[in-house]
């Protein structure tokens, strides 16, 4: 289990006279920030929010929040998510709730159980068939 695996020793035919020298070698892990490329915020089902929020990477929210988002990075509402004000992001992914207008300058997705009562204005926008919207689209093109 621990020890040299069976095709990592040397048949006996082909083993030298005397036994080889053992080098040590050292192994340096990669702290866990170093595979994702971007930090992940979490807001639970427990908090609540008065207030502006703003973020630069990647936030998934599962609470609620009375204000404004404004972020440079992406939004996922939660199930259990209520948001009531404007959204700016890149990106938004809404699986619970959002009461306002959501601007996103990559894409906008409503998954199954989504809902947004609001306009939406994004280059791209995504609706699953189980998801509410209730608002107007304006679907343009990026234009950075």
């Amino acid at each position: 289990m621990f020890g040299s695996r069976k095709e990592d020793l040397p048949s006996p035919t082909t083993a030298p006279a005397t036994s080889p020298e053992l080098t040590a070698t050292k192994i340096e892990r990669q702290p866990d920030s170093a595979k994702t490329p971007a930090a992940r915020g979490f807001l639970s089902n427990e908090v609540s929010i008065e207030g502006d929020l703003s973020f630069r990477n990647e936030l998934l929210i599962d609470g609620k929040v009375n204000g404004k988002i404004n972020a440079t990075g992406t939004l996922i509402v939660g199930k259990n998510a209520r948001i009531r004000g404007e959204v700016r992001v890149k990106s938004v992914t809404i699986q619970g709730t959002i009461e306002g207008n959501v601007f996103a300058t990559e894409r906008c997705v409503l998954e199954p159980g989504g809902t947004l009562r609001g306009d939406v204005e994004s280059p791209r926008l995504a609706l699953d068939e189980n998801a509410s919207f209730l608002g107007r689209a304006k679907i343009s093109a990026n234009r950075g």
